[in-house]
């Protein structure tokens, strides 16, 4: 189905009028800097997503591990360790080129979801690397993020869709593994199932 058969809303003044003025609540809750209650809640938050910007197009990439995905330097300062990957980089060059970045912080059987929009930089200064050092693994750069805004979002998407229960987790064996997308995008060029078999090792040495 084409987006082309759909009428596009034209001006912003149309959805003021279609969804009126935002409650008190969800104005009130944005801060220009980490309080001590959102630093609580991004301490705790083990996983986010970082959405970026390049002249390729928007990028969203998720980032995380147990404790202290991102380091607090200071109330308007986060640095993001840049662990290994797929080496795609494509967060780290969205960033080199447009600065605005903005984040989701989830926290595992919470409602509350926390958001930070501001400006970013990649920096390969070795001090901070060092800081950052986890596992005995240095990462290669890390991004500094200056915090413009911070609040928490409503809590509803979590609720609908259930998000933290376990009934309604996708049991293995179910869903394409990334092996079965590899075959499929390489008209069957790749062996998906060695990749998928190999995997899991791979990933525990190159975690950090």
């Amino acid at each position: 189905m084409s987006h082309r058969r759909f009428k596009p809303v034209a001006e912003v003044a149309e959805l003021n009028a279609l969804y009126g003025e935002p409650g008190e609540a969800s104005l009130l809750k944005v801060a220009d800097r980490l309080t001590p209650s959102y630093r609580r809640l991004i301490d705790a938050a083990p996983f986010f997503v970082i959405a970026s910007a390049g002249p390729e197009g928007l990028d969203c990439s998720p980032r995380g591990e147990r404790g202290e995905a991102v380091r607090v330097l200071d109330e308007r300062t986060l640095a993001i360790p840049d662990r290994r990957g797929n080496n795609r980089i494509d967060t780290l060059s969205n960033i080199v080129r447009d600065p605005r970045v903005g984040l989701l912080f989830l926290l595992p059987g919470s409602v509350t979801t926390v958001r930070v929009n501001g400006r970013a930089m990649v920096t390969l200064d070795g001090e901070l690397l060092e800081s950052l050092r986890r596992d005995g693994k240095t990462p290669r750069s890390a991004i500094v993020v200056t915090v413009e805004q911070i609040y928490t979002q409503c809590g509803r998407a979590i609720v609908r869709s259930e998000l933290w229960n376990p009934a309604h987790h996708v049991a293995p064996g179910e869903m394409p593994t990334a092996g079965d997308v590899l075959v499929e995008q390489s008209a069957g060029r790749f062996d998906g199932e060695i990749y998928d078999r190999e995997w899991p090792e791979r990933a525990a040495k190159m975690l950090w």
